[in-house]
């Protein structure tokens, strides 16, 4: 019997999905945990499975269109099977046109999907003044300055899909226009449209300032020895361990003497994670992600490197599974590189505290006998969560990761 796929959450805080590339064709035949097409989340892009056995009859959602979770994408059945039924409710797909003719790049993945030509194409249709378009065919017109409101749509509904703008751009859709100025603000800015990951990174930060009664305890750590480490520690191509890979360790090693820092606020309780999960904080070109090591208390500094430098190579590229990226008990954020001395960051949930790691700054200190001394510091700074963690306890804890971290032996005993 013939069965709809349905857009899944694929990412806990996903509202929305945009079908990539359909690595099957209609016709093709599939198997249940197959995957037949990728979707790009709010937060990665991801591999949908097939619930179903049999032959792919429909395609829904043609590449590069977006569903709501829940919306049907395609229908998987037998060949030859009726699907009228389960096609009434489901939105119907415009014939759409095949791709401009272009010799791909070394490497790129050629369309899994070959569509007939439309017999006319439909203007895109406009809500209260918008154009119906997809966020990549809206992120594609914007980069290359085409109003959307000269290319005709042939996705379901009219809607613009990306092979439209690229037939635009090509010479082969509707002429092409200066794009419109966009709105502009007071100041004469220009309004750049929300995307969804930027409307869900924006929710769940106001949540976190505006839920979370934040403090911030702030210190100055001497790094010398643990860039001695760094040193000493460099492998056979003459690799240092990333700075973040000592933080991680060493925070796990405080969490585990202060446990209440390790911990996530419920109304009825309060939860304190047996774990060290450390999320750090990494940049996309849309926003940011938060990769988590798991245990880092049980792992040496080797793993933790190997671990980590996998999770934020993947991280950049979109590349996580929300396992991956999700239920850190404690975050990391560094803008050293940024050469940021010293800033504040919002509480990342489920966790109740963060840390904020500047950038390490050769500077003088009194030392013994008042003389003046020149050492490389680095500021911390700790935002805590006032429900779960007390001001006394937050500083405990960063007194004792800056012992720890000036003084590493500290960690074996």
């Amino acid at each position: 019997m013939a069965e709809q796929l349905l857009m899944l959450a694929l990412s806990p805080t996903m509202e929305r999905g945009t079908i990539v590339r359909w690595l099957k064709r209609e016709g093709d035949p599939v198997a249940n945990g197959e995957v037949i097409c990728e979707v790009e989340t709010d937060k990665a892009t991801m591999e949908y499975e097939s619930s179903a056995d049999g032959a792919l009859l429909k395609i829904i959602v043609p590449q590069g269109g977006e569903a709501r979770v829940g919306d049907v994408i395609a229908v998987v059945g037998r060949p030859g099977e009726a699907i009228d039924a389960l096609l009434v409710a489901a939105p119907q797909p415009a014939a759409a046109p095949p791709p401009p003719a272009a010799t791909p790049s070394a490497g790129a993945p050629t369309p899994a999907i070959a569509e007939a030509a439309p017999a006319a194409a439909t203007p895109p249709p406009a809500t209260g003044g918008r154009v119906k378009a997809s966020p990549l065919a809206r992120k594609l017109a914007g980069d290359s300055g085409l109003d959307l409101r000269a290319v005709s749509g042939t996705g379901p509904g009219g809607r613009i899909v990306k092979r439209d703008v690229e037939q635009a751009l090509a010479g082969g859709g509707a002429a092409i226009r200066p794009a419109a100025p966009a709105a502009a603000t007071p100041a004469g800015g220009q309004a750049v449209p929300v995307t969804p990951k930027r409307r869900v990174i924006a929710r769940r930060l106001v949540e976190s300032k505006f839920s979370a009664p934040h403090y911030y305890l702030k210190l100055s750590v001497d790094m010398a020895l643990i860039l001695e480490a760094r040193e000493a520690l460099r492998n056979p191509e003459g690799q240092k361990l990333s700075l973040n890979t000592f933080l991680m360790r060493f925070v796990a090693e405080a969490l585990r003497r202060h446990p209440t820092v390790n911990a996530t606020w419920g109304e009825d309780a309060i939860t304190l994670h047996p774990r060290a999960d450390i999320g750090l904080a990494v940049a996309q070109d849309d926003g940011l992600i938060t990769p988590v090591v798991r245990d880092c208390g049980a792992r040496g500094l080797q793993e933790i490197d190997r671990l980590l430098q996998d999770l934020v190579a993947r991280g950049r590229a979109g590349r996580l599974t929300p396992e991956e990226y999700t239920g850190a008990t404690f975050s990391i954020s560094n803008l050293g590189g940024f050469g940021i001395e010293a800033f504040t960051a919002i509480i990342n949930p489920p966790g109740s505290a963060i840390l904020a790691v500047g950038e390490i700054r050769r500077q003088p200190v009194v030392g013994p006998g008042d003389t003046l001394v020149v050492r490389p510091l680095m500021k911390l700074t700790l935002s805590c969560d006032h429900r779960v963690i007390d001001g006394a306890t937050g500083a405990a804890f960063l007194k004792e990761l800056k012992e720890l971290m000036e003084n590493p032996i500290r960690l074996m005993v």
